[in-house]
């Protein structure tokens, strides 16, 4: 009905969300992208990957992983999450818990999720940045990531049924091919932004670069918390 009376749908601008919860910018730009959700035509992909893996593949350190860098970074990360209003809570611990051992296995837990739960990807994932940014809890172990899935909305079934999915060939191919896509778009740390509005590709890297997104997909930036503005309007 909608084309015979000459309506045209607009499609869906695609935009994929590289992320790895040992980033605490990558929740930053993940809860401002589900924000938008409503308010931009977009097709939000989230797409965890393993940060390690980019470093290892392109060479480099992010400015968040250099000591010489931490005291800012920290400071850094309080400010923006009183301006992106995300529940983040800094301890002496949280980089040395997070950040120096690695994410393997959160980020196979959320792939694993992503391939038989895709659904509850992005509960799962904000469920993890919780645990190990606001609670300071060890999201190595296994009692964490189970307490993350069932906080998620995943059964007590569903959860076994992804904790064996994790060790499966195929959830390493799926975080390794997510990983290397990143990478293929020039991703060099998280969190990585792609959008597909043009005739190709365009990559936006970090949490402070919304209002070039909006740009380049023709939408309106209207903050980090675009209802509350649409409140008071």
């Amino acid at each position: 009905m909608a084309a015979s009376l000459g309506r045209t749908v607009k499609m869906k601008t695609k935009i994929e969300l590289y992320y790895d919860v040992m980033s605490p910018f990558s929740w930053f730009a993940f809860e401002v992208l589900h924000r938008y959700k409503p308010h931009w035509n977009i097709d939000l992909q989230l797409k965890p990957v393993l940060l390690a893996g980019i470093i290892k593949t392109i060479g480099t350190t992010p400015e968040m992983l250099k000591p010489r860098n931490s005291h800012y970074q920290q400071e850094d990360i309080k400010r923006c999450a009183k301006y992106f209003n995300v529940p983040m809570k800094l301890n002496d611990s949280v980089y040395e818990s997070v950040i120096g051992r690695g994410t393997l296995m959160p980020c196979r837990f959320l792939t694993a999720i992503d391939l038989l739960h895709p659904s509850l990807l992005e509960n799962a994932s904000r469920e993890l940045w919780k645990s190990a940014w606001s609670k300071h809890e060890d999201i190595l172990s296994a009692e964490v990531l189970g307490s993350a899935g069932l906080a998620a909305g995943l059964t007590p079934e569903a959860l076994a049924e992804v904790k064996e999915q994790m060790s499966q060939p195929a959830t390493k191919e799926r975080l390794k091919a997510y990983t290397d896509e990143a990478v293929e778009h020039g991703a060099f740390g998280v969190p990585t932004v792609v959008t597909h509005a043009g005739a190709k590709p365009q990559l936006f890297f970090g949490s402070d670069r919304f209002h070039l997104i909006a740009r380049e997909i023709n939408e309106t930036w209207m903050g980090p918390e675009p209802d509350a503005v649409c409140t008071k309007l």
